[in-house]
């Protein structure tokens, strides 16, 4: 090790447009499994490092922060950052951060593409073919929902969900949003989009995704309650985080046809499943692919190691998340 470059530990192997710039400007660790480092491993890990390099399945918080007197800097390779307790990292003078407005249309893709799936029942039909059980064309096999003219209900209406909503024009849908704040006409106006209390854009719509962070407020957001406002001809979609539905209530939801179909590619309690989750037949369940596309997931990286090497380079990170601890906190 270089005693005059700074020290980042990245906690899983990142693409190489975020490593290869590190690795030249410091002195990297990086964690040589596949599974994520346990807590007490980060911690371990973390120690006399000036920088961490993490995911979205590292917790970060006021005890990690503790154990790591060292660190400067904590660069999320993820635009949420519920992982991060930002208080205890701007309490211990360290310089949080994220990866903004890099995945949106890749997210938005997958978002739309779920929808297509869970409408149209295109994984039953998969395995319907590959089972060999498939005995040829019935006009009443499969039938699923049409997508088309259908109504969206967005719950969020930023960058991925107004992606979304740019997606839906080309299947002539009309677009509701729900969102904390409603926004200015001029953008209604753009995406065609309507605003709805939250239980009528339940109520009225074909299709519910969902694009909102996981904060105290939007934990459950998605309840039995909200579920048996929705249509018994309803899919839901969340791309966002887990724990946003209560995923035991959706089972329940899907097993009674409390609505048609859902589309998810995030868990309450990845990774694992709800009970019975795994075994109804009308859900689409991806294992957290939203951003994952070679050009999207590079950018992310690059960014994260962008703000790293500006910290050290003494300039503000560009996607700090608490630049405020930047008036103490310097690197030496």
């Amino acid at each position: 090790m270089t005693a005059d470059k700074p020290r980042v530990f990245v906690s899983r192997k990142i693409p190489d447009a975020g490593l290869e710039p590190l690795r030249r400007r410091c002195d990297v660790t990086m964690w040589p499994h596949e599974r994520p480092p346990t807590a007490d491993e980060l911690i371990a890990a973390c120690r006399g490092m000036d920088a961490l390099v993490c995911l979205l399945t590292e917790k970060i918080d006021a005890g990690v922060l503790a154990a790591a007197p060292t660190l400067k800097i904590v660069a999320n390779v993820a635009v949420g950052f519920d992982n991060l307790d930002i208080d205890a990292g701007t309490a211990a003078g360290v310089i949080m951060t994220n990866t903004p407005g890099v995945l949106d249309d890749t997210t938005a893709d997958l978002a739309f593409a779920l929808l297509m799936a869970a409408a149209r029942r295109l994984p039953e039909g998969d395995r319907l073919v590959r089972s060999g059980r498939w005995d040829g064309w019935g006009i009443m096999q499969l039938l699923g929902h049409d997508v088309h003219h259908g109504r969206l209900g967005i719950v969020g209406f930023g960058r991925i969900g107004r992606g979304v909503a740019r997606r839906a024009r080309g299947f002539e849908m009309k677009v509701s949003y729900h969102d904390a704040q409603r926004v200015p006409a001029d953008v209604e106006r753009e995406f065609g989009a309507t605003y709805l209390p939250f239980e009528e854009l339940l109520a009225e719509s074909d299709f519910v995704s969902v694009h909102v962070p996981l904060t105290p407020e939007t934990h459950h957001l998605i309840d039995r309650r909200a579920l048996k406002r929705m249509k018994p001809t309803a899919v839901l979609i969340n791309t966002s985080r887990g724990p946003v539905i209560d995923e035991s209530a959706l089972v329940d939801a899907l097993r009674e046809r409390v609505i048609a179909a859902a589309g998810l590619d995030v868990y309450e309690h990845e990774p694992k499943l709800a009970a019975g989750l795994a075994d109804v037949p009308n859900v689409v369940l991806l294992p957290h692919i939203g951003s994952a596309s070679f050009a999207t997931r590079g950018k992310m990286a690059q960014i994260a190691a962008e703000n790293v090497i500006a910290l050290f380079d003494g300039k503000t990170p560009p996607t700090a998340l608490n630049p405020q601890v930047l008036a103490s906190q310097r690197p030496s």
